[in-house]
């Protein structure tokens, strides 16, 4: 199988070299970026599958970057991977239709699962931080679904299935833990989405997040 094509911006030179250690055995890095001009320049150039870009990059952010990419029609997959553990990044991230949101300091451990995670279609973020925005949800009343009812429509293995995903969990990892195939996962995982009447699994881990689903 021909190895995934990824892009790479971060403003630090040995923090991208150590990326690419870490990653170039197993995916193909076409490209590294220092600022997000730049990211968006090579994503032109290069057609990533993926791009994985710290936020807070010079000129302009990672995830601004990304949605001019966007704009210009590309539509790679993406995976922010950063120092802000505060929920409201992670919450704005992932409204914005990013497949994955990695602490840096959790990269070594995690960053390849998301990957995995983010192109096969779902979304990952950190578990450290998942419980973070779920009580940041909570706290504010910001549910924006109140005649949804998570306990009422799912069943319980659903239930057990989005908490899941909530804690960053891929499908491989949530059929071992549940004794299931992972193609029961990934069926019950998209009959959520047809009942909950959501296009994607970052939108299925939004709804939980906004229904105080935890673990």
């Amino acid at each position: 199988m021909k190895p995934q094509r990824i892009l790479l911006a971060d403003d630090h030179q040995m923090f991208l070299e150590g990326l690419e250690r870490l990653l170039r055995k197993d995916f193909e890095i076409v490209g590294s970026a220092q600022s997000g001009p730049e990211l968006v320049r090579l994503a032109g150039e290069c057609n990533p599958d993926l791009i994985i870009t710290d936020w807070s990059m010079p000129e302009l952010c990672g995830l601004d970057a990304v949605k001019e990419i966007r704009k210009g029609g590309q539509d790679p997959k993406c995976i922010i991977l950063t120092m802000h553990e505060d929920p409201t990044y992670a919450s704005e991230a992932i409204e914005s239709g990013v497949h994955g949101y990695v602490l840096k300091r959790a990269a070594t451990s995690e960053l390849v699962s998301a990957i995995e995670e983010a192109l096969s279609g779902g979304c990952w973020i950190s578990p450290a931080l998942a419980a973070k925005i779920i009580r940041s949800k909570s706290q504010d009343g910001s549910n924006e679904s109140e005649e949804a009812a998570p306990e009422a429509a799912l069943s319980d293995r659903q239930v057990r299935i989005l908490r899941s995903l909530v804690e960053g969990k891929i499908a491989k990892e949530i059929a071992g833990d549940l004794g299931i195939s992972r193609k029961t996962v990934e069926y019950h995982k998209y009959k959520m989405m047809n009942q909950l009447k959501l296009g994607s699994t970052a939108e299925l881990i939004r709804f939980a997040v906004q229904n105080g689903l935890d673990s």
